[in-house]
């Protein structure tokens, strides 16, 4: 049973979040709505209303929400933007105004819906993080000698530092907002090197308060963010410092992670040392590769040694959804299992390459990853309308494909999640958990940054390449290393940033043109909103736009 006290409060919290900062106009009184002093009157429903009415958010079921799960939000930017996958035109399915193929092309503009709608998203939950942070900040400074207050506050502090992660890396230059009674006039922008200071300064303080759990298990600490957690941010940071310490990115220089210092514990450390060092305490928290790489992702994956923060799912417990295998499968596909089908995300012609499809080395992940060629379902293979198989074709993807013999079955589609056939809500619903950090991750960062660092990463590259029976011979080199992690973290959503960290966000291939003057590096940010600059004339437009 996933149900534990932690997500048992969540689901009676609906009462308490009927709580607001200022009254309604017609000052009503709902019998169901608690008074804020009975909110925080035990150290139970404190934790509640502060801290954990926050990861609600992470998990999301409306579109534009959520760290994964939905749709129109942060991981379609990061994913759809990418050679690893994109959403094609399909005849009359996929174009929406052409919002997709101008994701994939980097022609999204200044009025785009998803990156308003992800920054809109990002700044609510930190405006929740921070009402949160300014009650408890009150409360301790009313009763000193409780001792759960310090800890939710660090609690916070991370959770909070966390989307400031994101918002360093997709939009680099924002507004720093740390409290509730900031004024919206007092609202100005930092530089991107003060907000990824500030976040690693507030993960480095608060991590020592925190729980050494694994909050992936079912239990007290499930879908929370614990020491791994907070450590895996602080790698991530580190290593992508020489991206977030860049307050001129189009300028073509960046700075050198050797020359970058994080104190490590009172050790003066460069970037690749800090992160080396942050992957080596997630090991000794007890992290290791599952044996079977599908575990990660199948339908009982809370129980996996190697997943570090995930978002819980169960249909009947949470409200969180997982639209992902939905939009990539076909109608009929989805039809075999009682499910829905979009017909859309598939892989690009770079991923499957980067795979070996087609050779005679193929790497086992392929399988693992893809649907691709005639599937199965639970009655045999699955047919099309007109009564013949159908058969996904990798090779036939194109970023328009109306017209073409391949318009419906171009593409291998996403398997990576075990399929839940007692999913609900169309398949939405599922009981796989959303895997948004993991161990193998940890191993490929320390490979990367050791290479960075002047020495050699062969051996957790090939820890990594090992588990899935990937052949030993391969060394790590940059250019290794970022096709291995297009084959280990397909459809997890990270290749934005690494194509970013890389410095090959903004490439050609095939069906994407470089965009003029985007040589310059303008789109590895993307912009801020004109809705946005228009309620705040403090806030200017990231360069390029």
């Amino acid at each position: 049973m996933k149900r534990n006290l932690f997500y048992s409060l969540l689901i009676a919290s609906a009462a308490s979040m009927g709580l607001s900062s200022c009254d309604s106009f017609l000052d009503e009184k709902p019998k169901d709505q608690i008074t804020e002093t009975q909110a925080y009157q035990n150290s139970t429903l404190l934790y509640l209303n502060t801290v954990a009415s926050l990861y609600t958010q992470v998990g999301a079921n409306s579109g534009g929400n959520g760290l994964q799960g939905c749709d129109r939000g942060i991981y379609d930017l990061n994913t759809f933007t990418t050679d690893e996958a994109m959403l094609p035109t399909r005849g009359g399915d996929w174009y929406d105004g052409g919002l997709w193929q101008n994701l994939f092309l980097h022609n999204w503009g200044t009025k785009n819906d998803l990156v308003k709608g992800s920054w809109d998203y990002l700044y609510r939950v930190i405006a929740q993080a921070n009402s949160s942070i300014d009650k408890l900040n009150e409360i301790a400074e009313a009763d000193p000698e409780n001792l759960n207050v310090p800890k939710y506050i660090s609690e916070v502090r991370a959770f909070r530092a966390m989307y400031y992660y994101y918002l360093v890396d997709m939009f680099a230059s924002v507004p720093l907002v740390t409290s509730s009674k900031t004024a919206m006039e007092d609202v100005v922008q930092s530089s991107r090197s003060e907000v990824f200071n500030f976040t690693v300064k507030e993960l480095q303080e608060s991590v020592g308060d925190l729980s050494d759990a694994h909050s992936n298990l079912t239990g007290e600490y499930y879908g929370r963010i614990t020491k791994p957690v907070a450590y895996f941010l602080l790698a991530k940071l580190a290593l992508n410092s020489e991206v977030y310490t860049d307050d001129n990115w189009t300028d073509g220089n960046r700075p050198n992670g050797k020359n970058i210092t994080f104190d490590v514990d009172g050790q003066q450390m460069n970037a690749w040392e800090a992160t080396i060092a942050y992957c080596d305490k997630i090991k000794a928290l007890g992290y290791t590769l599952e044996k079977n790489f599908q575990a990660n992702f199948s339908t009982k994956n809370e129980s996996s040694v190697e997943n570090i923060f995930t978002i819980p799912m169960d249909a009947n417990l949470y409200k969180s959804e997982f639209y992902y295998l939905i939009r990539s499968r076909h109608y009929n596909h989805a039809a075999a299992y009682g499910q829905g089908g979009w017909n859309g995300a598939s892989a690009t012609k770079e991923a499957i390459e980067a795979f070996g499809y087609g050779t005679t080395k193929v790497d086992p992940r392929f399988e693992w990853t893809y649907y691709a060629g005639k599937v199965e379902g639970p009655n045999g293979v699955i047919k099309l309308d007109d009564g013949t198989e159908l058969e996904y074709l990798p090779a036939e993807i194109t970023l328009d494909l109306s017209g073409k013999p391949a318009e419906k079955t171009a593409g291998a589609r996403m398997k990576k999640y075990e399929l839940d056939a007692s999913a609900t809500n169309d398949g939405k619903n599922q009981s796989n958990d959303i895997v948004l950090f993991r161990y193998a991750d940890v191993l490929l960062m320390k490979s990367e940054a050791k290479v960075r660092n002047g020495e050699n990463g062969n051996a957790e590259l090939n820890e990594v390449r090992a588990r899935c029976g990937a052949s030993q011979d391969l060394d790590a080199t940059l250019d290794n290393l970022l096709d291995e992690r297009m084959r280990e973290f397909a459809w997890e959503g990270l290749r934005r940033q690494d194509l970013v960290r890389f410095g090959k966000y903004t490439r050609a291939y095939n069906d994407r043109p470089q965009l003029p003057n985007e040589s310059n590096g303008y789109t590895t940010v993307f912009p801020i909103h004109e809705d946005v600059l228009s309620l705040n004339s403090k806030l200017s437009q990231n360069p390029g736009y």
